[in-house]
């Protein structure tokens, strides 16, 4: 089963930093190819999941207004690893981030299959 596993998340004070990374893992006898897009989503206590920043296959990207000039995202597209390098941290930044990538991957069988994939999150507190 092909899965995306994230991972960096924490806590941190106010203007802090973080670096998150996002790594997609799959059995032995998969192959997936580089994914057309990944992304950075997360979700705060309350609201609802949001945007934070995309990269797609050609290294475009495109943030969130909130996380202009904070945030950088940046992949490893023979590895489908997505990262994202987060500076002077909010206390509005505090919420659970997800991975999120459009895989395609062929098992053993042969058989390419195309979907869309989320990480479990990972939580990022910030204090004020």
């Amino acid at each position: 089963q092909v899965q995306l596993v994230e991972s960096g998340g924490g806590w941190v004070q106010a203007g802090g930093s973080l670096a998150l990374s996002c790594t997609m893992t799959a059995p032995g006898d998969t192959v997936c190819m580089s994914a057309q897009r990944m992304a950075w989503y997360r979700q705060a206590p309350g609201k609802e999941r949001e945007l934070v920043a995309i990269i797609t296959n050609d290294g475009g990207t495109n943030y969130a207004e909130s996380v202009k000039g904070r945030f950088t995202i940046s992949r490893d597209g023979a590895k489908n690893t997505v990262n994202l390098q987060t500076i002077t941290l909010k206390p509005e930044d505090t919420a659970v981030y997800y991975c999120n990538a459009d895989a395609t991957c062929r098992d053993s069988g042969g058989t390419w299959v195309a979907e869309n994939l989320w990480g479990k999150g990972t939580r990022v507190t910030v204090s004020s």
